[in-house]
């Protein structure tokens, strides 16, 4: 063999060593949806509840029949912005500045300068990180002409207050994401903008950032959930979640094609309010599918999440991507798909978005990475902001000491490989109503508290168990006062020392 031969071999080998390389290195797409309840996928019904769905999500149900679904899966807390804080960084609210979450765009964000969050333990590991979708945390934003930051109100006629054209620091990009295609708050405002890697977006040539209202909108309704406020002129819900389908594509191709192990966490803002579904997607009539807009837009998150899982297949990527599915709270009540009709958001568990019955945070959860993990059924408890430890532990990096502190590992779990901690109770949280949750099964009690935690009362204590669906109140009846009374001290101090929740943590007695 000649010289040249010998090196195209060892060109050749080399190139194959880093295909192997990569191909050992598991892509991640992680689909956290908005609003979506158990009674919102049609697995669900059909598999777990046993029952006739009322909206079909095929390809949600798809990749739930070819993972392993969790019975007992939770959204961090019921509300929306504490889950997702919970979700990047790990920690339960308490440990926030703002343990009922950050709501306003403008408001600072409540990750610490250089904590370890969803995309910085995939980052670190060589992974290409994208964030798509809606965002929720707060941000930085400039006062026109000064490097004074925002910090103003985030609805009304405030687009002369702040510059929006570009979103200095503390969003996606703060988080360990090298690429972000963002709305700030989702569909529901009130800023109706969405910015590519920081940088406003414009949403068509003619594109001006005004103050939307139902005057020049072009669709009033897409102001209804929490009104007017800035936006791009060119606004219009029912074309949001192809944009940011399309935007997630580009994100998996690009990478694929550049060889390089990638991370996706994928916020899509559907189902959550204004129902404003599209005519079509991809062929599939949406609009008027079901008997409700509410599920029409279920049926525009199933078609976004086609569109991720097919991008994965044309490029070769399925295989060897674990998906995690989930979502950020319960499912929202809907005036025509009710319960008189049997449609029930929560399933068959109690409560809804925002309450602290199981069906305010019990949500669609699953996992699926084909020959790796096993599909099936599992009744373990497990909550979306153990994928933290989880995708850590996947690609090999180390969390420090201090951090994601209420964040389980999960991967021995799903693959079977190794020794999985359960939890042996679970700290959580409800909604604007400030309820408290701690369950140590079979119990679980209930703590009114308020915005600032500075008040603590047992409420309600409930025997799963016996009382799955929560009708027995258990906390006036003598009988139990003891053991209300225990777990009562027992969440206090558990809450008030900071050490973590996670099993196996250590704790360095700090708070």
């Amino acid at each position: 063999m000649n010289r040249w031969m010998i090196m195209l071999s060892m060109l050749a080998a080399g190139f194959t060593a880093c295909a192997g390389e990569n191909a050992s290195k598991p892509n991640i797409v992680f689909i956290l949806a908005d609003d979506l309840g158990l009674g919102d996928v049609s697995f669900y019904a059909k598999n777990i509840r046993q029952t006739k769905p009322f909206v079909d999500t095929p390809n949600i149900d798809a990749l739930a029949e070819q993972g392993l679904w969790f019975t007992d899966g939770h959204s961090a807390t019921a509300l929306c912005a504490p889950t997702r804080y919970a979700v990047m960084s790990g920690n339960n609210n308490y440990r926030s500045y703002s343990p009922p979450g950050v709501w306003s765009t403008f408001a600072p964000t409540a990750f610490k300068p250089g904590e370890a969050t969803l995309g910085t333990v995939v980052r670190d590991a060589g992974y290409s990180t994208g964030f798509f979708g809606k965002w929720h945390m707060g941000g930085d934003f400039h006062v026109p002409g000064t490097t004074q930051v925002y910090r103003g109100a985030k609805d009304g006629d405030i687009v002369d207050k702040v510059d929006l054209t570009q979103w200095i620091d503390g969003g996606p990009k703060y988080c360990g994401f090298d690429y972000d295609f963002t709305t700030p708050c989702g569909i529901q405002g009130a800023l109706y903008l969405f910015y590519e890697n920081q940088r406003w977006y414009p949403l068509a040539k003619d594109s001006k950032i005004v103050f939307l209202n139902k005057a020049n909108a072009i669709s009033p309704e897409d102001l209804e959930s929490k009104g007017e406020g800035p936006g791009d002129s060119n606004w219009d819900t029912r074309e949001v979640g192809k944009l940011l389908s399309g935007k997630a594509v580009e994100f998996i191709k690009s990478n694929a094609a550049a060889g390089k192990p990638f991370f996706l966490y994928y916020c899509s803002p559907m189902i959550h309010d204004p129902q404003r579904p599209s005519e079509e997607f991809d062929g599939r009539k949406v609009k008027g599918s079901n008997v409700s807009d509410h599920l029409d837009m279920t049926v525009d998150l199933d078609m976004q999440v086609k569109r991720i899982v097919d991008a994965l297949k044309e490029s070769g990527q399925f295989d060897n991507t674990m998906i995690v599915f989930s979502s950020d709270n319960g499912g929202l009540p809907d005036g025509k798909a009710n319960k008189a009709i049997g449609y029930l958001p929560g399933g068959e568990w109690n409560g809804a978005k925002g309450r602290p019955y199981e069906g305010g945070h019990r949500v669609p959860t699953f996992a699926l990475w084909p020959g790796r993990i096993k599909p099936g059924v599992c009744n373990e408890l497990v909550v979306n902001q153990d994928f933290v430890a989880t995708f850590a532990a996947l690609v090999g990096t180390k969390i420090p000491a201090g951090q994601a502190q209420d964040s389980n590992n999960l991967l021995p779990l799903l693959t079977g490989q190794g020794t999985f901690n359960p939890r042996s109770y679970w700290l959580h949280q409800a909604g604007s109503s400030h309820e408290l949750m701690f369950r140590k099964m079979p119990w679980k009690l209930v703590i009114q508290s308020d915005s600032k935690r500075s008040e603590f009362d047992p409420i309600a204590l409930y025997n799963l168990q016996d009382d799955p669906h929560e009708d027995k109140n258990l906390a006036k009846n003598p009988e139990y006062k003891h053991l209300l009374d225990g777990m009562f001290k027992e969440y206090m101090e558990i809450m008030q020392s900071g050490r973590p929740t996670a099993p196996g943590r250590e704790w360095e007695g700090k708070k």
